[in-house]
């Protein structure tokens, strides 16, 4: 056997303390990313069959670009089976509550959303949804009340928030209230610039916008047009004036609407929309480092399960467990400055305190 020599030693010392130096040095450079902006996308009542009726119709999807999948559990406090308000809430605020809540934990007391914290830490903020703005899920970051259905109250909570902007449905219970009220005028009062079209949303760069496009909610896609994706990067150009940052959720309502009646010809056409959007946030976030994109859903809807189709000529088939909510594990997608930490699987309410720690916010 050949001797090792002294000198070898050395060198073979020094080689080892290089490596063990080298490791050392890499561990303690793996920080913390720095995020200064979020894009939270919620595809409402979005599984992995109505992810995939997407990719096979349309031939693909823009959100196969996510880096990173993760899966998130449901439940509520109240439910094995969660409704949106309950699922909002818990992505909102980190707080599993009742079905039905928006806001509040399972004993009625409020609770901050992730939008109301970067809000106090000098961030821009802003809600987009193809439906009512006041519906459960877009309400779930901004209002607090004990009862989803309290939408003129939660239209209160909007005026009275530190939203910087909306867009969305909804007039109705800003402009046509059972108190006579007229919080359009109140909205002007608080520096909202009040849009009541897309011409006019498109038009506003700068400021406080609110943006009340239908009396109830935007017709499904395709009648709605452009809306989703021309709502979120009106957004971003007003959004995008804070040097600090931004916190944007955006909900693609009508997946469920179309999931609860069974109509996989429905559930395609909302996807393909939704991940228009999810392009322009993807976009963004590819112009701006420190952006991070999320993707995720409040609930699965209909049991949706693909039971034949073809990649080829795009066609889907699908049968359906129920025509209400399941109590299905639901994705999350992942893109941008800390897309990592989206990994694994967890609870609903662990994407508030993954959002919290890349910010850096304390509660």
């Amino acid at each position: 056997m050949r001797k090792i020599t002294f000198p070898l030693l050395i060198v073979l010392s020094l080689i080892l303390v290089q490596c063990s130096t080298s490791k050392s040095t890499t561990s303690k450079t793996t920080e913390t990313p720095v995020v200064e902006n979020v894009i939270l996308l919620i595809g409402d009542g979005m599984g992995v069959s109505q992810v995939y009726s997407g990719i096979t119709a349309n031939n693909g999807l823009n959100l196969e670009k996510s880096q990173y999948v993760g899966l998130s559990k449901t439940y509520s406090a109240s439910s094995y089976i969660t409704d949106s308000a309950a699922g909002g809430t818990a992505i909102a605020s980190g707080t599993k509550t009742n079905n039905g809540a928006i806001g509040v934990d399972a004993k009625g007391n409020e609770v901050k959303s992730i939008l109301e914290y970067a809000a106090e830490n000098g961030l821009s903020t802003g809600v987009v949804a193809s439906c009512a703005i006041t519906h459960a899920t877009p309400a779930s970051f901004v209002a607090h009340q004990q009862n989803r259905n309290m939408q003129e109250e939660i239209a209160v909570d909007f005026v009275n928030s530190a939203v910087t902007l909306f867009i969305g449905g909804g007039k109705k219970y800003f402009a046509e209230r059972s108190d006579n009220a007229n919080l359009m005028d109140q909205l002007k009062d608080k520096g909202f610039q009040v849009a009541l079209d897309m011409d006019a949303v498109k038009k506003t760069t700068s400021g406080k916008l609110a943006a009340l496009v239908a009396d109830e909610h935007p017709s499904t896609y395709p009648d709605r047009g452009e809306f989703l994706p021309e709502s979120v990067q009106a957004a971003l150009n007003i959004l995008d004036n804070n040097s600090k940052g931004f916190f944007l959720i955006v909900e693609g309502s009508q997946i469920d609407w179309e999931s609860h009646d069974n109509n996989a010809a429905g559930v395609v056409n909302e996807m393909i929309d939704f991940d228009r959007a999810i392009k322009v946030a993807f976009d963004y976030a590819d112009s701006n480092p420190g952006t991070l994109v999320v993707i995720t859903a409040d609930h699965e809807t209909g049991g949706m399960a693909l039971t034949g189709g073809d990649i080829k000529t795009g066609d889907v088939k699908a049968n359906w467990g129920t025509t209400g909510h399941t109590s299905v594990m639901v994705p999350v997608f992942s893109y941008g400055a800390g897309s990592e930490e989206f990994a694994g699987i967890y609870e609903n309410t662990d994407i508030f305190s993954k959002l919290m720690n890349l910010y850096g916010f304390e509660k």
